[in-house]
């Protein structure tokens, strides 16, 4: 079956220099493989009835690269590395030694370079993380061309995982509502420094290289830098959180930017749906949103299954000294988790605004005519009110999000 099916690769008119080293799955359908100036190297692999590879694009220059049910848009670059599950838009890049696992989404002329490790990764077009990144659970927007993009350096670590055993940890780098825009400043994250998330920054963030950063930066345009390191030793006590507030209000709110994008791939890229922008690539994107949504959700809600031990070590450490706000907000959290839980499976059916996305949409489809702007140039080219039209229905959106659960969360007001 494997060689039947590089038989008919190659006899389709794509380039396989070694064909006895590439393995195509039993699974893989050969007319979702472009024949248009598609390079196969060496030791390359292919599984997945969903995968697609469109034209002009080039595996495994560098290394040999393992594919499982992705979706590559043209001209896409992958260098070497494995890439399970995830999207690419046109003229992405991966270098060699990546490991692109589940749910990660590279918009137009995203970068990453070589040994970068991703996972629920969304990364709007232009922006570029270097060499030996781990970057997993974030969404980084921000920048409007190659020559002026958001950047993570080298070395980088976004840590999500607590020591607390939870990933209740996405950080949003920049938003949605803006972000798609196009015309935001750039973020840049300096090498050999970590952000621990749940975090959030807004655009025009520079954090200084050699810095770990815990907190959020909501205030645009921002220099952030470690001083001298202070070093500590205090106990620590296993399942017992203090400051929840933050990190709940940072999930919602990051859920919510994750609804926003979904219903701006529903209800405008789909005007863009064309022969480099395919239906397939644009349903691939709408169900690795979806799913991305539905594991923030999920991470959430396990988050939420730890309080309860928490409420008792604050009873059985404090007694009746336990400070009376957070066990009133522990408390109230596990009680409302379900309906916590219910509320946000039930929020990507909010449209937001509809009159105020229909004027956007009206306006956009105007812009749009012009057969040769694509989409980056068609959205690059509204003028400011159009742009803000969009970002405050999609804000809506977001605002929605987190007011619908503080409803449910008083004692967090």
């Amino acid at each position: 079956m494997n060689h039947r099916k590089v038989d008919q690769l190659i006899q389709k008119g794509v380039a396989i220099p070694n064909p006895e080293s590439v393995e195509i799955g039993d699974d893989i359908k050969v007319e979702n493989i472009s024949n248009d100036q598609v390079v196969i190297h060496s030791g390359c692999r292919l599984f997945g009835k969903s995968t697609l590879i469109m034209g002009q694009t080039q595996l495994g220059y560098e290394a040999p690269v393992t594919i499982q049910d992705c979706q590559l848009g043209p001209s896409v670059t992958l260098k070497g590395g494995f890439y399970k599950e995830s999207v690419f838009l046109e003229k992405a890049v991966a270098g060699s030694g990546s490991q692109v696992r589940e749910r990660c989404l590279l918009e137009e002329e995203a970068h990453i370079a070589h040994t970068v490790g991703l996972k629920q990764t969304i990364l709007f077009p232009f922006v570029t993380l270097g060499s030996l990144i781990n970057f997993c659970d974030c969404l980084m927007a921000g920048g409007t061309s190659r020559k002026d993009h958001s950047e993570v350096g080298s070395a980088y670590i976004h840590f999500n995982f607590t020591p607390n055993q939870d990933k209740a940890t996405p950080s949003l780098l920049g938003d949605v509502p803006n972000g798609v825009m196009l015309d935001q400043l750039p973020i840049f994250l300096g090498g050999q420094g970590g952000l621990v998330g749940p975090s959030r920054l807004a655009f025009g963030t520079i954090i200084a290289a050699g810095t770990i950063f815990r907190k959020d930066e909501t205030r645009p345009a921002r220099m952030l830098f470690e001083g001298a390191g202070k070093g500590g030793n205090i106990p620590f006590t296993p399942g017992l959180y203090r400051g929840i507030k933050r990190i709940v209000a940072n999930n919602c709110l990051y859920i919510g930017n994750l609804i926003s994008l979904l219903h701006w791939y529903q209800h405008v890229r789909s005007l863009f749906v064309s022969e480099i922008f395919p239906q397939t690539l644009h349903t691939g994107a709408m169900q690795t949103l979806q799913s991305v949504i539905q594991e923030r959700i999920r991470r959430l809600h396990q988050f939420i299954g730890k309080i309860p031990l928490s409420i008792q070590k604050y009873e059985d450490i404090y007694k009746k000294d336990a400070g009376a706000k957070i066990m009133v907000q522990q408390k109230e959290l596990v009680a409302k988790q379900n309906a916590i839980n219910d509320l946000l499976l039930s929020i990507p059916s909010y449209p937001g605004d509809k009159a105020l996305r229909d004027r956007f949409l009206g306006r956009l489809q105007i812009a749009s005519k012009d057969k040769h702007r694509n989409y980056i140039q068609t959205i690059q080219s509204l003028d400011p009110e159009s742009k803000q039209m969009g970002s405050d229905w999609l804000q809506g959106i977001v605002d929605r999000t987190l007011s619908e659960v503080l409803q449910i969360l008083p004692s967090f007001c």
